[in-house]
């Protein structure tokens, strides 16, 4: 999303993280297990949250959004993990940051107001198709086939790991339209209605998430509207790998807020919990794990702060690629190290659901892999830097 003309003052961003946490804090966080055991989110969430601003943040305002710098939308990301406490909730309330901005780069004016405003609103969800039961982070091996015929491409085929798959009325998604070519090359991307006659979910279970509806789709010869292709055919490639950019970094400062979160939980237990006359916190080998915690945490954060200036001042070029792929794998190994923490501070509590940090212990792994696998990062950052 282009923040170019965005301006977002030092008092706007303590506003917005203000909103945010009380938001996070009362409308999320109590809600949070009766959400998980119903494996989704009810649709009011979408717009209680739109009617604050936050499903519209760094989007044009002729859209229904608020343009903001991605120092703001980091800042509510960050604010929103840790003080909601739950990724599943992350995942399927801002699945529209991956699934619109590449409408928004790439889609026709008509086709950007038809799709746009009301899922900024919150009446209509958005969804990324990419993955496929082949093949993940190796995206130019896809299989899923649009073939024209006249005005509309018929699609065939299947998507799976599709967060908000089961609830999202658009899906942005990956095609091959070019059958002759096995490559990058014949990759395009077409928004597809998700009421349109043949295309089929079904759910599926994951060990993390839990409130984030995920599924299987297929398309048996879906038909929609050449005008719903974004951009030219054969370009998809190219803009799967920029909106892959934007993903990283939000999941970046995500980890960031649930490793916050859980050294909160592990802080308070240990004022609280006595164990042989004294309170945890008055030993010191729970106080050094608190700063093994912190270490991570304060480090995670300038990393992040400094990548987000950087992308505000118009620098995102191969060194801040690189960086930004480094950064998710530091952010969510950090949130990995403090959720195991927490969980051995709060000992046979940190085992029970209910707490922040079993909940998070649970989810670290999707986030260490969801956006591309540590092992695609080093290598992506590693060709970035012409090594």
């Amino acid at each position: 999303m282009n923040t170019a003309d965005a301006t977002f003052t030092t008092e706007d961003r303590a506003a917005l993280v203000d909103t945010v946490r009380r938001f996070a804090t009362q409308a999320i966080a109590p809600n949070v297990p009766a959400w998980e055991d119903a494996g989704e989110l009810p649709r009011s969430l979408h717009r209680e949250a739109a009617g604050i601003g936050l499903l519209g943040l760094g989007y044009p305002e002729a859209l229904g959004g608020t343009p903001a710098p991605w120092s703001a939308r980091n800042a509510m990301s960050r604010t929103l993990a840790r003080y909601g406490g739950s990724g599943g909730v992350m995942a399927s309330l801002f699945t529209h940051n991956i699934g619109l901005p590449p409408v928004l780069a790439h889609g026709t004016p008509e086709l950007q107001q038809e799709v746009i405003p009301p899922v900024l609103r919150g009446e209509r969800i958005a969804a990324l198709g990419i993955t496929e039961p082949g093949g993940g982070s190796d995206v130019a091996a896809l299989r899923t086939t649009a073939r024209l015929e006249g005005d509309e491409y018929v699609i065939d085929g299947e998507k799976v790991f599709i967060t908000s798959g089961m609830r999202c009325d658009w899906i942005t998604l990956a095609v091959r339209t070019d059958a002759k070519s096995k490559g990058a090359s014949g990759i395009s991307m077409v928004v597809v209605p998700c009421d349109a006659p043949g295309v089929s979910r079904s759910a599926l279970q994951k060990m993390g998430w839990l409130c984030s509806d995920t599924a299987h789709l297929r398309f048996d010869g879906v038909r929609v509207p050449a005008r719903y292709r974004l951009g030219a055919e054969g370009a998809g490639f190219r803009m799967i790998m920029g909106n892959f950019n934007g993903e990283r970094l939000a999941m970046s400062a995500m980890a960031l807020g649930f490793a916050e979160a859980c050294h909160d939980e592990a802080l308070a237990w240990a004022r609280q919990r006595s164990t042989f006359g004294a309170p945890l916190i008055e030993r010191q080998v729970i106080r050094h794990r608190l700063m093994d915690m912190q270490m991570r945490i304060r480090s995670t954060e300038a990393w992040l702060e400094a990548l987000g200036a950087r992308v505000d001042a118009g620098d995102s070029g191969a060194d801040w690629v690189a960086s930004v792929c480094l950064l998710k794998n530091h952010a969510t190994q950090a949130m990995q190290f403090c959720a195991d923490a927490a969980v051995q501070i709060l000992g046979g509590m940190g085992y029970m659901r209910g707490t922040v940090s079993e909940r998070v212990y649970r989810e670290v792994k999707v986030m260490m892999i969801g956006g591309g696998a540590e092992e695609i990062m080093k290598e992506l950052a590693a060709r970035q830097w012409g090594l």
